[in-house]
């Protein structure tokens, strides 16, 4: 991070007037994460995980169907006989 010049820009007036911590974050620090911020992270890791996953495992889905194709044609010769 550059020095800060030894004089005061109107901009950082401003920005100070508009929020104070702010100006103090952009000056001395990051600022720290959000709830929100903290909490889209973890939504993006869950949904990126469960897409993996799907990815991974492609054949469970097709399996789930022949399954239950097989079970409504068990039923159907059950029912017919």
């Amino acid at each position: 991070m550059a020095a800060e010049p030894p004089w005061t820009t109107p901009s950082a007036l401003g920005e100070y007037a508009f929020c104070p911590r702010a100006h103090f974050y952009r000056i001395h620090a990051e600022a720290p994460p959000s709830r929100a911020a903290v909490a889209g992270e973890a939504y993006h890791a869950r949904r990126l995980s469960s897409e993996r996953w799907r990815d991974e495992h492609r054949a469970i889905p097709w399996l789930a169907v022949a399954v239950g194709v097989g079970l409504v044609v068990l039923a159907v010769l059950v029912t017919v006989l």
